[in-house]
């Protein structure tokens, strides 16, 4: 193994050194360190070794099978059969798949998954152990059943097309329909436009048997598919395994031919409005479609280009974020950006959302800068800044190639094997953009862009709320604007060159004054010289990383409701006007070629300063943090052009079903408290610019009331001597602050509503919660984490499997500490109006078992190893420490202690569960809504 490392070393240094001369049209090499090959049967394999996390490994098998390939009478069935995957194979029956993993802590859903795409399909075990013995056998059997062993047994099918089709009602919103209506003109009539992957409900619900397993039998095949395996193993077993297990899976005899589905082009230019009642915002793109590179011509030119228009994208950005800072806005957001449309067709795209009945402004200025690209190009000072910005971005994702997740190889694996995406390793495509992105000029990236800025393959998509008063642009409108702004006169875009420096100086600088060792948390706590404290320790798990937050008492609970609106939108506004003499434009220009960012966020209860940096530019985070306090930036003007982009954004938001269940739900869940105040037109008006200068003033002042935490990839005097220069430089006094408790809670006693609601498809959202006093402990936080663990587990299996009654049944279970010692259990699906009767029953019937009876053994098991698995998985993380550090200072509870989840975990029964329940459960507040379309 070692005369193969020094191997790799010694082949990416001659590969490194040759980059100078580099013929661009060669082929990317594969990273060398990962095993592959195509077995006789077709099937291709990857498998590489990696740790993160450890003693973990995930396992993936690719279909280059989609909804592309159905038929009309198969439409939705690609979906179907990853769904039947689930449901029984040759070697793992019924739910076997599940039930077998579930038993080594590896979930269904966040563990176990798949998904359909047009022209894909993948499954995933993800993080799975590696160490039980015979496991990862299990999951290669696993792989192996998906590819050639289904059963698809009849009585599975009919039970899980309820299942299907309760996921098509799930997803049927806005955004699903208004692609409905204008994907044909932006597939310019291809089969592309006639496959949503959900499928048709018809089909769903009435397709024979047989057409199901004449799908799996055509298009589920060893050259059609591959094998992706990562993790903490040995890879020459691993590949010995592959080898010898997949073998055997014989080669289908003629197969049918695997067909690319393209879009034809077309010269003239096409139009489509698309409209929904529920829809929120108006949007209008110009879409233009590009011939993508085949994936047999992908080289290193090819990776050269994607740089390219990365660079153009982050240029493109940056000039739109100052158009939005200043003035009247033209529109709420807009973009210009490169994207893969099909695995034929590459888009380049101009979109804006527009204000009500200002289509038109919106367009012709997201148009002009479009039009000012073409014609003008790049400068080279933003090209420069731009560069900086993207090898920062390289190096930083370098520097922490050791937290690269076994699950983002495999995501590569796929891009791979599917579409022939380079796969060099990050070493290697570091070195490759360090070498090329010096020898991009602006006058080279203009011309991309003008040539993507092509005058064929157009269209123009316009979506928007089907309401009365609102008009959209018409096709004819919409071409006239593309004309005028060809003629209109433009200014070249001219950039600024501001001041780097954050600081010129400081007034004085703070020193550590006192020292506390806390050798429970490997930490150490300093005092400084303004009587603020600062927690350190250090953690290298994500390299090259700093973390920095902290904690001060108030909120918003000091204020009165008049204020509550100016506090709530205090911290995006804030982000918005920059900081000392800086505006935000100006700040990212500062800020090139440093990794550091600060921010601050207030709650009801506390305020907090937070900001992250990689280890060279924690000078940069602590003077960012120190100018949060004393030099914070109120801009009127970027005040009042975000105000009304909000208001924009928003005026359509009332018309939505989901804010109307949103906000009844806070309503109702706060007790129509005068403290509840519903986002919406009357709330912005209600912010106040001046009162939010004075509010912030009042929250983050008095470094001396805040607890600071630093951890991260940085030694300890450094972080001691910069953060006490900064830091302790801070303004402080002796006052100390507390929340109040506003007395905001659930209802008391039961509560019982049906609310009628306008959902455009029929829907019936139900909506349970359970309130109750519960003193916050660890045996009781994570008690109720066993009781949402095992309601989920149960209503998996009795109300979606058994009763195809809904496509999930979300458990959420939390307990607080402040204001009041209280727990929480909410429960939530959606469903058909018909049913929502019978299945609430169902809900309380599962309480009922573990008040009654405990819980079994198999699902307390299964609760308890997914709690030591991903505890095993978060330690290896620096925010793991993070937030262990913070609830030992603000909590008082050291919760990286075994006797504070280890040992309570491990020693969980089934009558402790039940106690727990019992005790929650037991004169506990409910509340049931359900939302149904019903006139009365």
């Amino acid at each position: 193994m070692k005369r193969f490392i020094i191997s790799i070393f010694s082949l990416y240094a001659v590969i490194i050194s040759a980059l100078a001369q580099l013929d661009l049209n060669t082929p990317v090499p594969l990273d060398p360190v990962i095993r592959t090959g195509v077995l006789e049967n077709g099937m291709t394999y990857y498998i590489r070794h990696n740790e993160e996390p450890k003693e973990r490994a995930s396992f993936y098998i690719i279909q280059n099978v989609g909804a592309i390939l159905e038929e009309d009478n198969q439409n939705g069935l690609a979906h179907f059969l990853e769904h039947m995957a689930f449901n029984g194979t040759e070697n793992f029956p019924d739910k076997g798949i599940i039930n077998t993993l579930e038993k080594h802590g590896v979930a269904f859903g966040r563990n176990i998954n798949a998904y359909t795409a047009q022209d894909e399909t993948v499954y995933n075990l993800s993080n799975v152990p590696v160490g039980p013995e015979g496991l990862m056998d299990t999951c290669l059997l696993i792989l192996h059943d998906w590819s050639d062993n289904l059963t698809l047994d009849e009585q599975e099918i009919d039970d899980e097309r309820g299942v299907i089709s309760e996921e098509w009602r799930t997803r049927r919103n806005a955004g699903f329909r208004l692609r409905a209506q204008f994907t044909p003109a932006l597939y310019n009539g291809a089969k592309y436009s006639k496959r949503d992957v959900i499928g048709d409900l018809e089909v769903i619900n009435g397709f024979k048997y047989d057409e199901l397993r004449s799908f799996y039998h055509d298009w589920y095949r060893t050259d059609l598919q591959a094998i992706a395996i990562v993790g903490d193993i040995d890879v020459d077993e691993m590949e010995e395994k592959v080898k010898s297990l997949f073998s055997k899976i014989p080669a289908v005899k003629n197969p049918k031919e695997r067909y690319i589905v393209d879009i034809e082009n077309k010269e003239e230019m096409d139009y489509t409005l698309a409209t929904d009642k529920e829809a929120n915002q108006s949007n209008i793109s110009l879409y233009i479609r590009h011939d993508a590179v085949k994936p047999v011509d992908k080289n290193h030119a090819t990776l050269r280009k994607s740089h390219m228009e990365s660079l153009i994208s982050m240029m493109i950005r940056s000039r739109i974020s100052e158009l939005l800072e200043t003035g009247t806005p033209p529109f709420i957001t807009g973009s210009i950006g490169f994207s893969e449309l099909t695995r034929t067709k590459d888009i380049l795209y101009i979109s804006a959302t527009a204000k009500d009945n200002e289509e038109d402004t919106a367009f012709e200025a997201i148009l002009t800068e479009a039009e000012r690209i073409k014609r003008y190009g790049f400068n080279e000072s933003e090209l420069d800044r731009a560069k900086t910005s993207f090898l920062l971005s390289y190096e930083n994702y370098y520097k922490g190639r050791d937290k690269i997740s076994h699950d983002s190889y495999c995501r590569e694996f796929k891009e791979l094997y599917l579409n022939n995406a380079p796969m060099p390793g990050i070493e290697y495509e570091f070195e490759f953009a360090k070498a090329v992105i010096p020898t991009i000029s602006a006058e080279e990236l203009s011309e991309l862009f003008r040539k993507a800025y092509s005058e064929d393959n157009r269209v123009v998509i316009i979506t928007g709320p089907e309401k009365e008063g609102i008009k959209h642009l018409s096709k004819e409108e919409s071409f006239a604007i593309i004309d005028k702004v060809a003629q209109k006169d433009i200014e070249p875009y001219e950039d600024e060159v501001v001041n780097t420096n954050l600081i010129e100086s400081l007034p004085t600088e703070g020193t550590v004054i006192a020292e506390k060792e806390i050798p429970e948390l490997n930490a150490v706590e300093w005092t400084l010289s303004n009587n603020t404290k600062v927690v350190y320790r250090f953690a290298d798990y994500n390299k090259n990383k700093v973390a920095l937050q902290s904690y001060s008492k108030g909120g918003s609970s000091l204020y009165d409701t008049e204020d509550l609106p100016t506090i709530g939108v205090m911290p995006d506004f804030m982000s918005l006007f920059g900081i000392g003499s800086l505006s935000a434009s100006d700040l990212k220009k500062a800020l090139t070629g440093k990794s550091a960012s600060v921010g601050f966020s207030v709650n009801e209860l506390s305020e907090s300063v937070v900001g992250g940096c990689r280890t060279e530019d924690f000078e940069t985070m602590m003077q960012l943090a120190y100018l949060q306090f004393e030099q914070p930036r109120f801009d009127k003007e970027a005040f009042n052009t975000f105000l009304e982009r909000n208001l924009a954004y928003i005026a359509n938001i009332n018309d939505n079903p989901n804010k109307i269940l949103s906000d009844s739900l806070t309503l109702l869940r706060t007790n129509y408290s005068d403290r509840t105040l519903l986002f919406g037109e009357e709330y912005l008006h209600r912010v106040s610019f001046d009162r939010m200068k004075e509010v912030y003033a009042e929250r983050i002042h008095n470094a001396s009331d805040f607890t600071f935490f630093i951890v991260g990839d940085i030694d300890k005097e450094t972080a001691k001597s910069i953060s006490a220069k900064y830091l302790g430089a801070i303004s402080s006094n002796e006052n100390k602050e507390n929340w109040k408790d506003n007395n905001v809670s659930a209802p008391k006693g039961e509560t019982i509503k049906r609310i009628p609601i306008n959902f455009t498809d029929p829907k019936a959202t139900v909506k349970i919660y359970f309130d109750n006093e519960m003193k916050y402990t660890p045996e009781n936080r994570i008690g109720m984490s066993f009781i949402q663990s095992i309601l989920e587990l149960r209503y998996t299996e009795e109300i979606r499997e058994k009763e195809g009654g809904t496509y999930g049944v979300g458990v959420r279970a939390s307990n607080d500490r402040i204001p009041q010692q209280e727990a929480t259990l909410a429960i939530g699906f959606d469903t058909d109006p018909e049913r929502y009767e019978n299945l609430i029953p169902l809900v309380y019937a599962e309480i009922e078992k573990i008040i009654k009876n405990g819980v079994t053994e198999e699902d307390l098991n299964k609760a308890r190893l997914n709690f030591l698995k991903n505890r095993k998985e978060q330690k290896e993380s620096n925010n793991y420490w993070m937030n262990i550090i913070r609830a030992y200072y603000i909590q008082g509870i050291n919760n990286d202690l075994p006797e504070n989840y280890e040992d309570i975990v491990t020693n969980m029964t089934s009558k402790k569960v039940q106690k727990i329940a019992k005790s929650f459960f037991k004169k506990a507040d409910k509340m049931q809504i359900v939302f149904v379309n019903e006139k009365e």
